[in-house]
């Protein structure tokens, strides 16, 4: 053990630095507080000298103690002395004792670059090796201003301290007549200033000159020294002992003494000849003397680099890293360092670590020398690789030596290892042969004997079954001939009797007619004899009669046969007449279509048990009691009625086919008299009583009817908008994207997928999108048109009246509803505006509408007008009676059969949808009552279930479209768990609550609650709940996700399954076994698809051995632990650990398990299983709230989700982070609150944390659910806690006890608790009694209450309150601070404020103009003080900010412009002007600050967002931008807006101004933009495309999606109406489609006149074809090269045999049909996408034909992917191969043909004839000098400039040329500039 003692003299020096700047610091406060009180002057610095003193006597006493001096004064002892010299010091405000401890650290930084330098000297210089002297930073100017001149600063304050008049002005005024002319000091910029500066090498300091003189002197008074004189505190003496001692009492006081050695004082009396000491003489004194120690010393250095200025982990700060290095002096060291040799090894060293290297032919290691060994091995494996150098003793290498030699080494000790290797393998695997090779002839034996032995066997059987099968055969022979023979008996049986009948009937029937015939001839004689005694009149009118007879009969036949055609064809109207509009498919069980959703395929698998419900047994829902008012006379209730007293105008009730001049009925709002016209339009095209419109073609008419945005939107929906909280909180973390569709406010019902997009009261362009993260936008096809604003902006903020009718259903719960979590504004009481419907106004032939969609003037099917119709109910309240009546109407005398029925139709479906208002409702069941067939009774109930259960929330599902057919209930198949499904009868109305019953009473299930209908699409899962959620909206959601996927929506791949959601807090196993059995296999299907998950794996080992004890008992065979490891245990782990590891695990946790030996029952496990699973995962089995908290504590959100299971409440915000928790004893109250509205639902939690009230569509609810559990605890608890004291010691009956003691309840109906008295006992004394009820309170726990909830109880409100605010402070979980704004930086940087004479006449105390702050008001001038004397600058920047107030809405415009054109408005001169850059970022700031507008507030951050993107802030600015993000991170685009400005920072500024995809991603709160790229193969792929992505990176991304072998020669395209362009790789992807859209806009704004919108495709190709070999990159070959290269091949621009041409076209043919040979008669058909169109008449169609087929029968075994491969690499042998091939006129070659056709590749430009395909000239790229391109001309000069000859060519494409050249010449470049760098390395 070695011991390091520290003498005191070093504990000293360690100290001082450190000492000095903490003492000159504490000093410098001391200063400024004497200067500001001089009456306590001397008694703080008497302070001052008594610490310094007593100081210096603690250090001594230290050094005493621990440094012992020798005994002998020769014995020299090693000592360590630690400095720290890292203390330079920087502040706002810098003093003389800043300039002090920078003195010191410059003669420390000094000494360290010289010493460092001086060993690497050294050590060169002791090794004999040469090397050049490397310069430094070297600060020795800085010294001599400072020190060491003569007149230097240091001597420059003590002369001027020595002047009795000297001031710091005076100094100050020295120091710039000496030095202002240097390079070192800064002298003050004014003489007013007092700061000077100094260029330290850690950069420029300023100091205050103020104090210097002062500081410097610091004299102590001769009374303060004879006070201490006569003290009578020898300790006081002791330590000034020194002053005390001098002849004349004078001394000063300097406590930063310290530095000094115990022997020196700290103040030196003198007579009045010397000098008082100052501090800068005592100072410089004792670093000379430190300087001189470390001299004579061996110093060691140590660099500390400190990461960040947070002291945070994981945090690294790159520029504060390099600063520190930097002003260290290490990089200097580094550079001496690399440039030297840094690898240095002894000889010794470098021969053991390298032997495997040396050649023991060249150098034998025992006969030579190490040095000469070492050399050796250098020069055989360095040979050529730079220099190295030898030594005396060292060997030095440079880095990329040492790397060599390491893999030298690797790879021969790797070669070395292998010879092991493969003589032992050999030995291993001989003598392994030889064994196998024995045994295998035992086996062999054994085996044939057996094989001979079953072959007998098999012999035998098989005669067996011969005999057998010859006997079957003689019998089955003699069988048919008898058979035979009976057939042939039978006929001739037959045919005797069948002949005997027909002779008896001919008989009589000839009788029969001899009779007849007979009895009319005797009736005509009798009437020849009455004619003749008959006059002519009687004859005539007996004729008369005879005729109007047979007319009557002729009469009731016609009518008779139109009845029953009639009936025929009402017989046929309910199912044909709905076939017919709807094309049905049969109908089929509801559930069962397509493949299963993802995790739930095992039910489709396992063959299911199915049960079903009887339909006509079982009602749709309980029979509730029907008042009186259904058994009145609706006769009084006709439409005409209705009509005659509501209807506008002189519209009438009956049928009609002409469009309305107004609504039917009156409307207040004007969005629903345009909505009015559009349904009616709609109803008489889908009744066929107007005709559909043609089909047009895009663009050629003017006048086209847009479908309104609202009605088009929810095409543009996902999955994830319907998937409910309890599937994105818990289900599908990491596909979780955030939604911000708050609710509407007028319906309490679920919110369903078509309302929330419809009709909500959301943030504007809050619609979220698609893929994989939260914030997506996909740029539509093409972007034909330009935006006017977002898809919901506009249509959700336009001022509509709230709808006035109120709604007649009753209010539904809303449990699983998309999230409308989002950041809140600052200010929380703003009122959203209701939300509107856009419509449709057709007066005119034009449909007037914001929104842009599909036009409505098109042929629309009749689902199509259906979901318009419905959608419109849905969303506008108002509408739905008008809707009734209009088809009421034209239902009303209707002639039209076809329109008749098909308005029933549309009746019916409407009737399951939308109830209608109490003032319509009795017209409407009194009109039902006329319906044909068995609409009447249908309509009604259909009616009747609506008005029950409440309006429904999307338009009908296919299922209910099918049902009309049979007007019976629809059948759908519900899973459960289990493996069952069951049948159920369901209606449009149907409801999840009624569902529920349904099963529960079909599987006689007793413990119901918690149960509830889930929905499974693809691969969500989310929860109807239990309550009042339609079912078939959830089935329609489905359907319209199957089809925006490109599906069919009647075979739409849902189900529906039945699950366990939550727990009650007082559940029990024990109570049902069939729910417990359900809710056992929930879990097992839960672990195996990673719905629970647990942290240990033991967890997952002991449910799977449990499963395989309720499987099979206490026999745990190997087959079965394997099949429950495959049924619990997920896939993922079966992966990262093996199987049979996980079978073992299993296997030996049910042996050991304590069921097994207990032998317990299975229903006792699984009552544990789940058990376990409700402790373990209890947020998994909750119900979740969307709410905002109105009132109550505060939390840092005011818009979370409240998740309420059986442990308690907690309160999560959308990243599910937890707010507060809550338990059930901590609430003390829930009740439901009305606020304002009568649908705004809120509910008051009381809770000892506070009193929330929380608001949200589902509040009811939620109280309903907590004073379920809460009620329930409480009748179940048996703990209370007493609220007053009650001393009853006198009656021994009655308990006493204390206030906020605990009592527990002992029920043993001793006592009444409805009289007012229970048995109690108190938990303190243990004493039994009854107590009243009034005195306590039964907390709702089923376990005692922890000590907190007990505290919390006996606190007062305020304390509690207190409590819970000092949690929060130390939490963080405060309210958030008062956001940032730009009022300090306006301070110094804006101009002054405008003074308005006018605005101070009418207002005296008008507060003055914030400039930092919102106006709505457009400025005059900028806002910034650098613009307003540019008067071009100060214009721009005033139009650009009242571009922002528009944007915003801050400012009425008169004509609707476009959210692009406000853009460019705002951002096109900060592009071109840096100067604005500062501008536009206040403005837009400004008018964020203070801005209680959430509208504005919204559009606002959509313009920061984009300006972050665009260029970043100057460096003045970018501190109070990052604060101003900084402070609203909860805002949902700032984070990704301090993302996009920190990339800005670090990327080049963008050109031009956002393109109109950016714009649209941000209205629609999209941080994510995808685009479509198009590839040759006519395929498409989306790809993330950001605003800072270049084209290269682009094109990078897309090479690594595709599995590309390389990226090069590809480039992006932009294909627009006219032209194809190619992108530039460097340039930004935004600012090129922005450039070359703009450039086509102008163009075509030029030729047609007016605003157009150019639509633009981007495509990825092959643009350079060099290094391309068909076969090695299968993937770029079939998408790029082959489609690329068919056209130019079948264009005729090759030269080809007619061999190679047969070859090829059957390649083509076999690409085209496959293998296919029937369509070998196809061929002339198909003969030019074959052969090349110049050579289709070379022969004729048949010659070509067989041909072909002759050559594709050669070609045997090839697939369509080889074909291509093979076409490839025949076309590549020619040396058009990859050629871009241009038709142009010449001009400039008179020898050439006026049309030649120029070929681009990489061996330059060749010139072809067209015709005969001969090369007439040929050009490399490096003759051609110039070129150059027009829009009709491309002009290129051969050969030098002066001399060469010109080219000169008509043509459209020349820019292609052009571009194609320089990028070939490019690439040459770029590879010759490669070569260049690679040759000087290797020279």
């Amino acid at each position: 053990m070695y011991l390091v003692r520290f003498r005191s003299s070093w504990f000293l020096m360690a100290e001082m630095h450190n000492g000095v700047e903490w003492l000159l610091s504490c000093r410098s406060l001391a200063a400024e507080y004497l200067n500001a009180m001089p009456g306590r002057r001397d008694g703080a610095l008497s302070g001052q000298a008594i610490y310094g003193r007593l100081f210096l006597w603690v250090v001594g006493k230290i050094n005493a103690a621990v440094y012992k001096p020798a005994e002998d004064s020769k014995e020299v002892r090693q000592s360590i002395g630690l400095l720290d010299i890292f203390g330079f010091e920087n502040f706002a405000k810098n003093s003389f004792e800043q300039l002090c401890i920078n003195f010191a650290n410059e003669q420390l930084q000094q000494f360290f670059v010289r010493h460092v330098f001086k060993l690497e000297q050294d050590e060169y210089s002791r090794e004999n090796i040469v090397w050049q002297h490397i310069q430094y930073q070297d600060n020795q100017s800085t010294l001599d201003v400072l020190a060491n001149k003569s007149l230097n600063m240091m001597a420059l304050i003590d002369e001027e301290s020595n002047f009795p008049k000297g001031t710091d002005a005076t100094l100050l005024q020295k120091m710039n007549q000496v030095h202002g002319k240097g390079v070192i000091y800064i002298p003050p910029k004014n003489n007013y200033e007092t700061q000077f500066g100094i260029k330290h090498f850690a950069g420029e300091v300023f100091y205050d000159s103020k104090g210097f003189l002062e500081k410097n002197r610091d004299a102590l008074s001769s009374d303060l020294i004879q006070l201490v004189e006569t003290s009578t505190n020898k300790l006081l003496k002791q330590a000034f002992h020194d002053v005390l001692s001098s002849s004349t009492i004078k001394s000063s006081v300097n406590p930063r003494m310290i530095i000094t050695s115990a022997s020196s004082s700290l103040r030196q009396a003198s007579d009045g000849k010397k000098r008082v000491p100052t501090l800068t003489g005592q100072f410089r004194q004792s670093l000379d003397s430190l300087m001189k120690t470390l001299t004579v010393c061996q110093p060691y250095f140590i660099r500390c680099i400190k990461p960040n200025d947070f002291k945070r982990p994981m945090l690294f700060d790159r520029e504060l890293c390099m600063r520190q290095l930097r002003y260290s002096g290490m990089m200097e060291t580094i550079r001496i360092r690399k440039a030297g040799y840094p690898v240095r090894y002894t000889f010794e060293e470098f021969l053991i670590r390298y032997r495997v290297l040396l050649r023991t032919s060249l150098c034998d290691p025992k006969k030579e020398s190490k040095q000469k060994c070492c050399e050796s091995i250098c020069e055989s494996v360095l040979s050529g690789e730079g220099d190295w150098k030898t030594g005396k003793t060292k060997i030095f290498l440079k880095d990329f030596h040492d790397t060599i030699l390491e893999l030298e080494r690797m790879k021969e000790l790797n070669e070395k290892a292998l010879l092991i290797q493969k003589v032992l393998r050999g030995y291993r695997y001989r003598r392994e042969y030889l064994r196998k090779k024995a045994a295998a002839l035992v086996i062999q034996k054994h085996w044939r004997g057996h094989k001979g032995r079953k072959l007998y066997k098999v012999v035998q059987h098989g005669f067996a079954r011969l005999q057998a099968q010859v006997r079957s055969r003689q019998l089955h022979f003699l069988y048919k001939k008898k058979r035979e023979a009976a057939v042939v008996l039978q006929a001739r049986v037959r045919g005797y009797l069948a002949k005997k009948e027909w002779k008896r009937k001919r008989d009589a029937v000839i009788l029969l007619q001899a009779h007849t015939r007979g009895g009319l001839a005797r009736k005509a004689v009798r009437k020849m004899k009455t004619d003749m005694y008959l006059s002519a009149k009687e004859k005539e009118e007996e004729r008369r009669v005879i005729l109007e007879r047979q007319k009557h009969l002729e009469e009731v036949l016609r009518r008779k046969k139109e009845m029953e055609a009639k009936a025929q064809n009402e017989a046929i109207t309910d199912q044909e007449m709905v076939d017919s509009i709807f094309d049905f498919l049969p109908v089929v069980v509801g559930g069962q279509e397509g493949q299963a959703p993802v995790g739930f395929e095992k039910f489709e698998l396992k063959k299911t048990i199915t049960e079903e419900i009887d339909i006509d047994d079982v009602p749709m829902e309980e029979d509730l009691p029907r008042g009186d008012d259904d058994d009145d006379d609706l006769d009084e209730y006709s439409f005409s009625k209705f009509a005659s007293m509501y209807f506008q105008g002189a519209a009438t009730h009956t049928h009609i086919r002409q469009r309305l001049l107004q609504p039917l009925l009156y409307h207040e709002d004007q969005g629903d008299v345009l909505a009015s016209m559009t349904v009616w339009w709609i109803i008489l095209r889908f009744l066929g009583d107007f005709p559909e419109p043609k089909k047009q073609v895009r663009g050629s008419s003017t006048q086209e009817r847009f479908m309104p945005q609202e009605l088009i939107s929810r095409k543009d929906r996902r999955l994830s908008h319907m998937v409910g909280l309890d599937q994105r909180v818990l289900r599908n973390k990491n596909e979780r994207k955030p939604s911000t569709l708050p609710e509407e406010p007028g319906q309490n019902r679920k919110g369903s997928m078509f309302t929330d997009l419809l009709a909500r009261n959301r943030k504007p362009s809050a619609m979220p999108a698609e893929a994989a993260n939260p914030k997506v936008y996909t740029v539509p096809e093409g972007s034909p048109r330009t935006r006017k604003g977002s898809t919901f902006t506009d249509l959700l903020t336009r001022n509509k009246k709230a709808s006035t009718a109120t709604e007649s259903a009753p209010p539904t719960s809303s449990l699983r509803k998309p999230s409308i979590i989002m950041e809140e504004s600052d200010d929380l009481t703003e009122v959203s505006k209701p939300p509107t419907l856009q419509s449709v106004k057709e007066d005119g032939d034009l449909m007037e509408g914001e929104g842009e969609g599909p036009t409505l003037d098109r042929p629309l099917t009749s689902l199509e007008k259906l979901h318009i119709i419905v959608g419109y109910a849905i969303v506008r309240r108002d509408l739905r009676d008008e809707i009734y009546c209009q088809i009421c109407k034209q239902l009303q005398d209707n002639n039209n059969r076809n329109s008749y029925f098909r308005g029933w139709i549309l009746l019916s479906l409407c009737l399951g949808v939308f109830p209608p208002s109490d003032r319509f409702i009795r017209y409407l069941q009194s009109f039902i009552r006329f319906a044909p067939g068995g609409y009447a009774p249908y309509c009604a109930e259909r009616l009747r279930r609506t008005l029950l259960n409440g309006v429904r929330g999307e338009p009908p599902a296919w299922l209910e479209l099918q049902a009309t057919k049979t007007k019976k209930p629809m059948i759908v198949s519900v899973n459960l768990m289990d493996g069952r499904s069951i049948n159920l009868p369901v209606d449009s109305s149907s409801t999840s609550r009624e569902i529920c019953q349904l099963l529960s009473n079909k599987i006689k299930l007793k413990d119901t609650f918690g149960f509830s209908v889930y929905v499974a699409l693809y691969e969500k899962v989310w929860a109807l709940g239990s309550g009042r959620e339609h079912v078939m909206d959830a089935i329609s959601q489905c359907e319209q996700e199957v089809k925006r996927r490109g599906g069919q929506e009647q075979h739409a791949p849902w189900r529906l399954f039945f699950r366990k959601e939550v727990f009650t807090p007082w559940h029990d196993c024990k109570e049902d076994k069939i729910s417990t059995e359900l809710i056992y296999k929930q879990i097992i299907h839960g672990l195996k698809f990673g719905e629970y998950q647990s942290k240990k794996e033991d967890d997952l080992v002991q449910l799977t051995a449990k499963h395989v004890y309720i499987q099979h008992g206490s026999e745990s065979s190997a087959e079965h632990v394997k099949e429950a490891v495959q049924d619990c245990i997920n896939s993922s782990l079966l992966e990262a650990k093996s199987e049979a590891k996980w079978v073992q695990m299993v296997s030996s946790a049910h042996a050991q398990g304590p069921y097994v030996s207990s032998r317990q029952k299975a229903d006792s496990v699984k009552a544990e299983m789940v058990d376990y699973a409700r402790e373990k995962w209890p947020m998994f089995f909750s119900r979740f709230f969307e709410v905002v908290k109105l009132s109550g504590p505060a939390l840092p959100k005011s818009k979370f989700i409240v998740a309420i299971n059986w442990t308690g409440i907690t309160f999560l915000d959308e990243r599910e982070k937890r707010l507060l928790e809550l338990s059930f004893p901590e609430v003390t109250g829930v009740h439901s609150v009305r606020e304002g509205k009568a649908s705004s639902q809120a509910v008051s939690l009381l809770t000892l944390k506070g009193d929330f009230t929380l608001s949200g569509g589902t509040a009811e609810d939620m109280s309903e659910l907590l004073t379920m559990f809460l009620s329930g605890l409480t009748s179940r608890s048996q703990y209370a806690v007493t609220l007053k004291e009650a001393d009853t010691q006198d009656d021994p009956m009655l308990l006493s006890f204390k206030k906020g003691e605990l009592i527990i309840i002992i029920k043993d109906d001793e006592f009444a608790q409805e009289r007012g008295w229970i048995k109690g006992q108190n938990e303190s004394t243990k004493h039994t009694g009854a107590v009243p009820t009034e005195a306590i309170i039964i907390l709702p726990t089923l376990s005692k209450p922890t000590n907190q909830v007990m505290s919390l109880i006996n606190l007062s409100p305020n304390q509690r309150k207190n409590i819970m605010q000092a949690n929060q402070k130390e939490t963080g979980t405060m309210e958030r601070l008062a956001p940032a704004t730009l009022k300090e930086f306006s301070l110094e940087y804006f101009r002054q404020p405008t003074k308005d004479v006018n605005r101070q006449v009418m207002s005296r105390n008008a507060a003055p103009e914030r400039l930092w702050a919102n106006t709505r008001e457009p400025i005059r001038q900028p806002l910034l003080q650098k613009l307003v004397g540019n008067p071009e600058l100060s214009h721009k920047a005033c139009l650009a900010f009242t571009a922002i107030l528009k944007y915003m809405g801050d400012y009425p415009t008169k004509q609707m412009q476009s959210p692009l054109e406000h853009t460019d408005l705002i951002f096109s001169p900060a592009t071109q002007n840096e100067a604005l850059r500062d501008e536009i970022y206040c403005q837009i700031m400004k008018q964020m600050s203070s801005n209680n507008n959430r509208f504005s507030m919204e559009q606002g951050w959509q313009l920061l967002w984009l300006c972050c993107g665009m260029f970043p802030p100057s460096q003045a600015l970018l501190r109070h931008t990052q604060r101003f993000l900084e402070s609203r991170r909860r805002e949902a685009l700032a984070p990704d807006c301090l993302q996009r400005l920190q990339s800005s920072l670090r990327m080049e500024p963008r050109k031009l101004p956002p393109h109109q995809v950016e714009v649209d991603a941000v209205q629609q709160n999209s941080t994510q933009i995808f685009h479509k790229i198009h590839f040759p193969n006519d395929t498409e792929e989306i790809f993330e495309v950001a605003t800072n992505t270049r084209i290269r990176d682009l094109i990078q991304n897309i090479t690594k999606k595709l599995s590309l072998a390389s990226a090069d020669g590809f480039s992006i395209f932009v294909k627009t109406h006219d032209k194809v362009l190619s992108l530039n790789d460097t340039d930004y992807f935004f600012d090129s489609l922005r450039q070359i859209t703009d450039w086509s806009k102008k163009a075509k704004t030029i030729k047609e006149g007016g605003p157009v919108n150019i639509p633009y495709l981007v495509f990825f190709m092959r643009k350079l074809w060099f290094n391309i070999i068909p076969g090695r990159d299968t993937e770029a070959d079939v998408i790029f090269h082959f489609p690329q290269e068919l056209p130019k091949y079948l264009r005729g621009y090759h030269v080809s045999t007619k061999e190679e041409m047969l070859n090829v076209a059957a390649l083509l043919f076999r690409i085209k049909f496959s293998n296919d040979k029937s369509q070998f008669v196809s061929i002339p058909k198909v003969l030019k996408e074959l052969v090349p169109a110049d050579q289709l008449k070379a022969m004729s169609e048949n010659e070509w034909k067989k041909s072909i087929v002759a050559s594709f029968n050669k070609q045997v075994g090839l697939t369509a992917e080889e074909a291509k491969v093979a076409f490839l690499k025949a076309v590549c042998r020619w040396p058009t191969f990859g050629c871009a091939f241009f038709d142009v006129k010449q001009t400039s070659e008179p020898s050439f043909p006026d049309i030649v056709r120029i070929a681009i590749s990489k061996q330059g430009l060749t010139i072809i004839h067209p015709k005969t395909k001969d090369v007439l000239a040929n050009h490399p790229f490096n003759r051609i000098a110039n070129w150059c391109s027009g829009s009709t001309y491309f002009h290129m000069t051969i050969g030098s400039l002066v001399k060469g000859s010109k080219f000169l060519c008509e043509t459209s494409l020349g820019y292609k040329m052009d571009d194609l050249i320089t990028s070939y010449v490019n690439m040459y470049l770029q590879e010759r500039k490669a070569g260049q760098t690679r040759n000087q390395r290797f020279n």
